[in-house]
């Protein structure tokens, strides 16, 4: 949940953020980070430092700037703008532009909504022997009643804490105790197949780390820390100061960092670990911790699980409440977390649609780590088209005025436009070559 403490007036409230905004700014930054950094995600990295060792580090420092200028994007929009990601789309493109897009990011979520309760459930279960599908259920009425019973301030101060759960792959990188010499090499020198395995890999990295969900909850969190300073409209959310945008960019590059410094020690721990045992095909999650504790002790094991834990009672919640904002804004009806459910009706009685399709899809025996992996690929075919309309929509002098993107921004922006659509298209071709 992005956004900085800002003054009433758009160019005088800088001195005002300074009293205590740097604090929360960062706290809202690291949470964007740590939900980017999601069950999908730890499965889809894990599997990737397994599957092709300290080769695949490279990924991390190339993904950075992407990770930044889409979520920049997308929190500038609503910033701006002043409304979230699919009610701007409605506002500026025909229905059948709209629709596709919309059904796109919502099935995504509920996908990574699925996977990620699967992996949770896999996780609690290899520290409590309690049947992963009752875990399940259990993990999914607690997130909804959390959403629905909760407040906005209570839901932020509590993602805040458990944003701490991802330093536990820190910890567990540096326990496999790896040879940094050859860490940094292989982290600055790029070791790049072109078989189908390892395509699909970096497309699905791409997309679980500039996942749609991510889009969609940045948007929104701008709209809603406007609406917590009591701008209760689009026309008083409208435009944005300088101040403001350089506020929102720092946040955005903290929570970044700190997601892409995860991603990073997730692929280093099992590549360390893992892949020189020959231990290349991650099947659950229960395999890959078990898998690390005769190699780095009962810690790693441990501190594996819970960080998949932890991580996935923060991100459950922003897949099943990114469905609804993508859901009720792409057919034009409001609905925000500063809404009770009795104001807001439809907004909530998607979370709970969402939420109960998400848990019942793991009764049809997917393997949760797959499932995992799998989403991250839906997210990646889904990623191009939505960058494409947010760099479209964010030098729009209609929708941003003097607030459109800058030369460098631009350049970032259509260079990672282009290589979501190439690294999709080189996926594909792979598949008939």
């Amino acid at each position: 949940m992005t956004g900085s403490v800002t003054a009433k007036s758009k160019d005088g409230q800088d001195a005002q953020a300074k009293q205590g905004g740097a604090l929360r700014a960062l706290g809202t930054g690291i949470i964007t980070g740590a939900a980017d950094d999601d069950p999908s995600a730890i499965g889809t990295y894990a599997s990737a430092g397994a599957k092709f060792g300290l080769g695949f580090l490279w990924i991390a420092p190339v993904l950075l700037p992407m990770m930044f200028v889409v979520t920049y994007l997308a929190a500038k929009l609503g910033r701006v703008y002043g409304k979230g990601l699919f009610a701007a789309v409605r506002d500026r493109y025909p229905r059948w532009l709209l629709y596709p897009l919309m059904l796109g990011a919502f099935t995504g979520n509920v996908i990574e909504a699925s996977a990620n309760l699967g992996g949770v459930g896999a996780a609690i279960n290899l520290l409590v022997p309690i049947p992963v599908p009752l875990i399940v259920v259990l993990v999914a009425i607690g997130v909804m009643l959390f959403q629905f019973f909760g407040s906005y301030e209570m839901l932020r101060k509590v993602f805040r804490w458990l944003t701490l759960a991802l330093f536990a792959y820190v910890i567990a990188a540096v326990l496999a105790k790896p040879d940094w010499i050859k860490v940094v090499r292989a982290t600055v020198s790029p070791n790049i197949t072109f078989s189908s395995d390892f395509l699909a890999m970096v497309v699905a990295c791409i997309g679980t780390s500039l996942s749609a969900y991510v889009y969609t909850w940045q948007s929104n969190q701008e709209v809603e820390e406007q609406i917590d300073e009591g701008k209760e409209t689009a026309r008083q959310r409208r435009g944005a100061s300088r101040g403001e945008l350089a506020r929102t960019r720092r946040d955005v590059m903290t929570g970044m960092i700190f997601a892409n410094i995860i991603l990073y020690f997730i692929i280093l721990s099992t590549a360390t670990t893992l892949h020189p045992q020959g231990i290349t095909q991650i099947d659950s999650a229960a395999q890959a911790a078990q898998a690390l504790e005769p190699l780095a002790g009962a810690g790693a094991k441990w501190l594996f699980a819970l960080g998949v834990v932890g991580v996935g009672f923060l991100a459950v919640p922003v897949m099943t409440t990114g469905a609804a904002y993508d859901l009720v804004q792409g057919i034009g009806r409001d609905g925000t977390l500063h809404h009770r459910v009795s104001e807001a009706k439809l907004f909530y009685a998607v979370i709970l649609v969402v939420t109960v399709i998400a848990a019942g899809l793991n009764f049809l025996g997917f393997n949760p780590m797959r499932a995992l992996v799998i989403s991250g690929i839906v997210q990646g075919f889904s990623v191009p088209p939505l960058l494409l309309m947010m760099m479209l929509m964010t030098n729009d002098r209609g929708m941003m005025g003097e607030r459109r993107n800058g030369r460098l921004l631009n350049v970032v922006g259509w260079a990672t436009t282009a290589a979501t659509f190439a690294a999709t298209a080189c996926l594909v071709a792979s598949w008939f070559w």
